[in-house]
């Protein structure tokens, strides 16, 4: 088994600062894929997109840009933009379920109307060179909805189609729907990428042994809550490493580091930190009591020490 990995986007959280502490410690990630880039008024990329992709923020490592619009110029703009930063690939947002996004249209919501994308796809592959990607789900309001969106789909050389096989309005609640994920696996020629909870060893080969045609997988919060979980999965085991609490130690302090530089201020240092510790704290069971230390704090004395003393009482168990 040799499975191709993706890192999604989660918009806030996995910005450069993340992605060069992740590939600093830990392997196995084929692509990462930027959070989406959205244009001010002025049809501009607002200056914190622009550093997200600068290439020198990103050494080493596989960048792909996302843009989440439902105009054929925007798309055409930052197609222009990213390939002058040396990009050859843009990943299409049609997947963003939160209300605000997909009742203007933009996200899922643009899957209720085929006729809108095939018009921004003729018009991409006709006036530019950009490789397109396509992350989506299975529609906004119905899963019937992407099953006519894929014939259009068919029409365009695709590098591939990232599928998150939930609706829109589901959110991230309820089961992923799993035969219509295989459906739409048998009415498509392209590579089709599966991605949606997928959290620890065991969960990939379920999927694994579901979707054995599938060689694709993107995985977001699953690597932010274990972020040794990708090269488990190429090692094919559910062991962690020995070294697991040194090397996430070491990573958490370049993380903090980092952010400490960027953001002004202790309380937003910590506030960052802690959107991190949502989803770190489900390698560390039994550590309750330790989290709400971590949360407690109001100083960088007081964070770090709880940090510690979790990581101290999870060496202990």
């Amino acid at each position: 088994m040799n499975p191709t990995l993706f890192f999604s986007p989660l918009q806030g959280l996995t910005d450069f600062r993340f992605r060069n502490a992740f590939n600093k410690y830990f392997s196995g990630i084929e692509s990462f894929y930027a959070p989406f880039i959205r244009l001010n008024h002025k049809r501009a990329i607002k200056p914190a997109y622009e550093r997200d992709l600068l290439p020198e923020n990103n050494r080493g490592i596989n960048l792909i840009p996302q843009i989440l619009t439902r105009d054929a110029d925007e798309f055409l703009y930052a197609a222009d933009y990213i390939q002058r930063l040396g990009y050859q690939e843009l990943n299409w947002n049609l997947g963003c379920p939160y209300p605000m996004v997909a009742k203007r249209g933009l996200g899922c919501g643009l899957l209720k109307d085929p006729a809108a994308i095939k018009s921004i796809l003729e018009r991409v592959h006709a006036e530019s060179g950009i490789g397109v990607s396509i992350k989506m789900r299975l529609g906004y309001e119905s899963s019937d909805e992407i099953f006519k969106v894929l014939p259009v789909l068919e029409r365009y050389p695709l590098k591939n189609i990232v599928l998150h096989p939930r609706i829109g309005k589901q959110l991230y609640s309820g089961e992923v729907d799993l035969d219509a994920f295989q459906r739409c696996v048998q009415n498509t020629n392209h590579t089709v990428c599966f991605n949606g909870d997928i959290r620890s060893f065991e969960t990939f080969n379920a999927m694994v042994k579901r979707f054995p045609m599938t060689d694709h997988w993107m995985i977001g919060r699953g690597i932010i809550a274990n972020p040794f979980l990708p090269s488990m999965i190429h090692a094919n085991t559910s062991e962690y490493p020995e070294n697991r609490l040194k090397v996430f130690s070491q990573f958490h302090d370049t993380l903090f580091h980092d952010y400490a530089q960027a953001l002004s201020g202790a309380s937003h240092v910590i506030m960052k930190m802690l959107q991190f510790w949502e989803y770190f704290i489900e390698a560390f069971p039994d550590s309750h009591k330790e989290f709400k230390k971590i949360k407690k704090a109001k100083s960088i004395t007081a964070y770090e020490k709880a940090v510690e003393g979790l990581l101290n009482r999870a060496g202990n168990q």
